[in-house]
Formats: C-alpha cells, structure tokens, sequence
C-alpha cells in the first residue's frame, strides 16, 4: 500500500533545504547589490572632481548642457524594471552635476555661493522623498551635500575663503604658491582642531548610515564618506607641491 506520510517525510527535508538554498542566494544578491550601490555612490562623488571640474573650467557651457544627456539616460533606465535602481541613483548624479556645472562655470569666485548653488536639487529631492519616490537618488544628492556643507564650513572656520577667491581668479600655473599658503593656515593648531572635528562627524554620519538595511541609506553612507577621500587627496596634493 502507497504510503503518503512517508513520502511527505521524506520531501519535507528537502523542501526546507530549497528554501534555504533560496533565502541564502537572496541575502547573497542583496549583499552584493548593497556593495555595489555604495561604491558606485563614491565613485559617482569622485567624478566631478577629477572629470567635471577641468572641463566646467575650459568649457562651463558644455559642462552644463552634458546634464541633459545624464538625465536623459537616468530616466530610461528608471523607467526599466532591470535597471530602475541605477537610474534612480544617476538622476541624484545628474542633480550634482547641474548644481556644479551652474556654481563651477560661473559664479566659482564667490565661494559664499557655492552651499546655495550647489543645493539647488534640494527642492526636487524633498519632494521625492516625500513621495517615497527616487530615494536612492534623492539620498545621494542628500549625501554629496552634506559633504560639501562640511567642507565649506571647514573653509569659513579656518579662514580659507580668501584663498579661495585668490586662487579661482589666479592662472593655473599661479595658483601652487597660493595653494601651499592655504595648507600653512591649515597646519595650525585651530586648523588641525577643526579637522579632526569634522571628519569625526562625517566619520559618525557615514558610518552610522551603513546600519541601515535600505539601498537608499548605501548610497548615502558612500557619497558622505567619499567626501573624506576626496579632500584627503586634494589635501595631499597640495601638500606635496
């Protein structure tokens, strides 16, 4: 006689493992889409350093017209299933590039613009958020701003912003010596106080954002904490100069 409840044992392990086995790939995949969102987030702050602002100084008009096509794509892949999440994250991209385009082409000699300027997606990006809509994107954008307000503020505390103007007005090959006079006023005990000071707090923002089990709170972390590596560079250059 067929019996059903040894067959029924004998499947139930089996079934278990396959969820098992279904639950263990999910969590890998998620991990892994939880990397990748975090260092294409720095990646993404990175770029506007090292490509944006050579090209805003020679050529500000094509700078800003470029926003078009990166909008544009952020848009195409949003609107495909597959590729929803990494439009969602460029359209915050394109945000920054706007607001850099617009300050670095045009008014990069008053630094005491360069917060407003730069937070003109903030509008857009609340109202996102509000929407529960775009918040990888909106989150990035929230991110790269709160590393630029840090910056700045490092700037006004320290007493910078006359180095500032001086050098967006210098000529390339003259701008070095205004440069390491800038890190001589860094090198100080006040200079180096609110330093440290700082980049515990990005350190903390960043860090504490990397708990979060949102993709939203990955691309955060990674626009605040590569704001760190991108002015730990900018610092060392002009250190080695």
């Amino acid at each position: 006689m067929f019996n059903l409840n040894l067959v029924s044992s004998a499947i139930a392990p089996m079934a278990t493992i396959a969820r098992l086995d279904t639950s263990l790939t999910s969590g890998t995949t998620n991990s892994l889409k939880h990397g990748l969102i975090f260092s294409a987030s720095a990646f993404l702050v990175s770029i506007p350093v090292f490509v944006q602002a050579p090209l805003v100084r020679l050529y500000p008009t094509i700078s800003l017209l470029s926003t078009i096509p990166w909008f544009v794509l952020s848009l195409i892949l949003i609107f495909r299933p597959k590729t929803q999440l990494w439009g969602d994250l460029l359209l915050g991209f394109a945000g920054c590039w706007l607001a850099g385009s617009i300050y670095w082409g045009w008014f990069r000699w008053e630094p005491i613009l360069h917060l407003p300027i730069e937070a003109i997606g903030l509008p857009f990006a609340i109202w996102c958020l509000g929407k529960s809509w775009g918040k990888v994107g909106g989150y990035f954008y929230l991110g790269s701003l709160l590393g630029t307000a840090i910056t700045d503020l490092y700037f006004y505390l320290t007493g910078l912003m006359p180095y500032w103007r001086q050098v967006m007005h210098a000529e390339p090959e003259l701008a070095m010596p205004i440069f390491q006079s800038a890190i001589g006023q860094i090198e100080t005990p006040w200079g180096i106080g609110c330093a440290l000071v700082l980049i515990a707090v990005l350190l903390t923002v960043g860090l504490l954002s990397l708990r979060g089990t949102q993709l939203h709170w990955r691309a955060f972390s990674g626009a605040v904490l590569s704001t760190l590596l991108v002015d730990g560079l900018f610092w060392l250059a002009a250190s080695a100069a």
